[in-house]
């Protein structure tokens, strides 16, 4: 059904434990809901702080597209392909399941550069699945905070034929991109006029066009409608996804 579905952040799924705090906004793990399973071709949008010294051990992933986007603090990412680095604000990252991966993802940067710390790391890590399974196992990071600066919609990541030349890490999904936005009070920026998007405000406030406000922790399902604008209240960033096809029902 075409329209625009606010979801409020505190409608979502919560997961917390000593060092994690997780709201989901599609089913996730041990939170199960046939309604919500995903929108277009995104199914994961994981809203996470973990605690310093902490993190998600080794565990594995098969025929998914994760993209990791980190608002504050800095995560450690280890893989069985042999990749590792510290992911953080304006570094985006991309990591290719493909025929199956081990990861950990840890906020304990100093393990491998610099003085302990204590700060939490907050994050979004979004999913999206492949064109097509068992591709290889892949990974790419790229620095984009310099794109940011200008305060309009950054292509992140992206699979999308248009978006080939552009600065945005690939994804293995022709019909999906991320665009991003660091946005100051009274800056706006006007969404993609797709078949399919996902609006998520992981900090700060904004208005939605013909909507109304949007909090931190809030999204925003659209169906066969875009070309919204997005206004900043407070300084805030918000991630887009772009789709043009959906995953069958």
């Amino acid at each position: 059904m075409n329209g625009i579905d606010i979801r409020r952040a505190d409608e979502r799924f919560t997961t917390k434990i000593g060092w994690l705090d997780s709201k989901h906004s599609f089913s996730f793990g041990r939170h199960h809901d046939p309604r919500n399973v995903h929108h277009g071709l995104l199914l994961v949008n994981n809203d996470d702080t973990v605690a310093p010294g902490t993190g998600f051990d080794t565990h594995p992933h098969q025929d998914m597209e994760i993209v990791t986007w980190v608002l504050r603090g800095s995560l450690v990412h280890q893989d069985s392909a042999g990749h590792n680095g510290v992911i953080y604000p304006g570094l985006a990252q991309r990591m290719s399941a493909g025929t199956g991966i081990l990861h950990s993802e840890k906020n304990d940067s100093w393990r491998l550069q610099g003085e302990e710390h204590t700060d939490p790391v907050h994050f979004v890590q979004m999913w999206v699945v492949p064109d097509e399974a068992g591709i290889e196992p892949g990974y790419e990071q790229l620095e984009i905070d310099a794109e940011l600066l200008g305060g309009g919609l950054v292509t992140v990541a992206s699979g999308m034929p248009e978006h080939r030349n552009a600065t945005a890490i690939r994804i293995k999904n022709r019909y999906a991109a991320l665009h991003v936005a660091r946005l100051q009070p009274g800056q706006s920026v006007t969404l993609p006029d797709a078949p399919l998007l996902h609006l998520f405000v992981p900090r700060g406030a904004a208005d939605l066009e013909g909507a109304g406000t949007l909090h931190e922790g809030d999204a925003v399902r659209f169906t066969g409608t875009g070309g919204h604008r997005v206004t900043a209240t407070d300084p805030a960033e918000i991630l887009v996804w772009e789709m043009h096809a959906t995953l069958a029902a």
